[in-house]
């Protein structure tokens, strides 16, 4: 096999894998089932995971739990917090507290009082350019969509903010090179940039085409975007501005919503994007996956 078919096949594995994580955190996950699907040993495949993402699978599978669980905590109220591991997929509540406390530096209910807002601030910290909100911080509210399936064409980094610039820039060279008259941008977020440090945030910069441009050949490894129940918030400004607006979604519109943030990352739609096309700001409309409780 040639050097960028063995790439874009580990993409594939990995994406694929990071998306039945997503689906399924609340049930154990079988990796030696995965690794058969491929037709690969359970060692190349969690070496191929490694390599994609840059921590092995085990890391990732408790990250998601944890981020997860750090959000049911906020917005459902009315769970036990041994409810709330179980949906997890954690079968004990020991190893819950213990894995929730070594991650966030607090216990689930000292999280649930409003620690949570304590950690977030601690994390953007590390942004100089992000003025923290507070309770007079108040955005529209969002529209509730329902999200059809696209094919969305990307590069993966690790460490939002790195390369964002360099990651963009070949998705325009790639969406030159390929003709693509009719597309959108789109950045998903794997991990809650507003708990996740910043060198350890998995991001997705992607090229979302029409049917009729999805081509049979491609430098670029590609998947399905989510397609469902999205709560649509549109935004204008600096990066550092998407920064507060996913706060102020966490941590006040979430909470007295009525709905329930799912596993499935976030992601936002540009309309202008700083990054791809130098225009000194960003235009865009960021989509958080929710169900109805």
């Amino acid at each position: 096999m040639h050097k960028k078919e063995t790439s874009l096949l580990h993409s594939k594995i990995a994406n694929e894998m990071m998306n039945y994580i997503n689906t399924y955190i609340d049930s154990p996950i079988n990796i030696d089932e995965m690794a058969l699907e491929f037709k690969i040993s359970k060692f190349h495949f969690q070496r191929i995971f490694k390599e994609q993402m840059g921590e092995n699978i085990y890391e990732s599978i408790k990250s998601i739990r944890l981020q997860k669980a750090s959000n049911l905590l906020i917005t459902n109220q009315a769970s036990t917090i041994s409810k709330i591991a179980s949906q997890c997929g954690y079968s004990s509540s020991t190893s819950f507290l213990r894995a929730f406390k070594q991650r966030f530096e607090q216990t689930p209910k000292e999280w649930r009082k409003g620690g949570y807002k304590e950690y977030s601030n601690k994390i953007l910290h590390q942004c100089s350019s992000v003025s923290l909100i507070g309770k007079n911080y108040v955005c529209k509210e969002p529209n509730i969509v329902k999200i059809e399936k696209k094919v969305a064409y990307y590069i993966r980094e690790k460490g939002h903010g790195n390369d964002s610039n360099k990651s963009w820039q070949k998705l325009k060279a790639w969406v030159y090179s390929n003709n693509i008259r009719n597309y959108f941008q789109i950045g998903i977020y794997h991990d809650n940039p507003i708990i996740t440090k910043p060198e350890d945030c998995h991001y997705v910069a992607g090229i979302v085409v029409d049917e009729k441009d999805i081509l049979k050949e491609s430098n670029l490894p590609y998947f399905s975007l989510y397609s469902g129940l999205s709560a649509e918030f549109s935004f204008e400004g600096k990066y550092e501005d998407i920064l507060k607006l996913i706060q102020w979604v966490y941590h006040y519109w979430l909470p007295n919503s009525g709905y329930e943030a799912t596993t499935i990352p976030s992601y936002i739609r540009f309309f202008k994007n700083d990054y791809f096309d130098n225009s000194g700001t960003f235009v865009a409309k960021y989509y958080v996956p929710i169900i109805f409780t």
